[in-house]
């Protein structure tokens, strides 16, 4: 039995295949793994998603690596996946994500230079 305002396992699944196809779940909870361009990337990545988290006042775990951060969400006082996690995941997602080169205007993005540390792995 679920609890009051959480999701069953195949609406968790149909909703992010349709609202965040690069999330998963796992474990009882909403994963996503970014892959960074090293160590100082994937602290900023691990920033920026506490930031959002402790705006929202909803915590997710975050594992910070050299070429990656997993961040895995659960609403632990009800025991399940509600619509605030779903809300974090999104917001997340967004802002990572987000590549100002892509969508004009005079902010242009990390370069595309190989010379360049880059930030995020976008295609990874």
């Amino acid at each position: 039995m679920q609890a009051k305002g959480t999701y069953e396992e195949s609406d968790i699944t149909a909703r992010l295949s349709k609202d965040l196809p690069t999330w998963r779940y796992e474990g009882g909870q909403l994963r996503r793994t970014y892959g960074t361009h090293g160590f100082k990337a994937s602290v900023m990545v691990a920033n920026a998603v506490a930031h959002l988290a402790e705006a929202a006042w909803h915590h997710p775990d975050i594992t910070i690596s050299f070429g990656k951060v997993e961040v895995a969400i659960e609403s632990h006082d009800v025991g399940g996946i509600t619509d605030r996690d779903f809300e974090l995941a999104a917001k997340i997602e967004q802002v990572i994500m987000w590549q100002p080169g892509k969508e004009g205007g005079a902010l242009t993005g990390t370069p595309e230079n190989e010379s360049i540390a880059r930030y995020i792995k976008y295609n990874a």
